[in-house]
């Protein structure tokens, strides 16, 4: 999955998430994304900030750049600044803590997320609430074989690199 920053005719910024770019692509000239405020099917890429990379001795891949959007060719339309709207900011925070708790009751696997998902899946193991890490390709994978997956709305650092 892909998460776009979006924006309408109105001004109205949102996010959509697309199987690829090309998914995003054929869904707007179909008039399939839609505004959630206005409804209006006006909608372009929005300008995204730039993802900051680990620094090199910490990084445990390299990120192909086909995993990298391009929006060189996105129109710049403006776009509403400024501080989120109060609500907003509320259920972001009451978003974050409940991903809190629900952590609390669940284990880091790390990279070992897919295989451990399977091994629950099929009976070789307990189950039990875990969470990591796994590509696209491997949730896409898990997915298929009916494991139900979701990715948490905001990261989560490995318990090894918390201080």
């Amino acid at each position: 999955m892909i998460v776009f920053d979006l924006h309408c005719a109105n001004g109205h910024r949102f996010e959509g998430w697309f199987g690829s770019s090309s998914d995003f692509t054929n869904q707007q000239e179909c008039g399939l994304v839609i505004c959630p405020e206005c409804d209006t099917s006006d909608v372009a890429k929005a300008p995204m900030a730039p993802a900051v990379p680990a620094k090199s001795n910490q990084r445990s891949e390299i990120r192909q750049s086909s995993d990298i959007s391009d929006n060189s060719d996105v129109e710049r339309a403006p776009v509403k600044t400024g501080p989120l709207p109060p609500e907003v900011e509320k259920a972001m925070v009451a978003l974050a803590q409940a991903q809190a708790e629900a952590l609390k009751q669940s284990t880091w696997v790390g990279d070992r997320f897919a295989e451990e998902s399977r091994a629950m899946h099929y009976g070789e193991r307990d189950q039990a609430p875990i969470h990591g890490q796994a590509s696209r390709e491997e949730a896409e994978s898990l997915m298929e074989e009916g494991i139900a997956v979701a990715p948490l709305p905001f990261p989560v650092a490995p318990p090894e690199e918390l201080n």
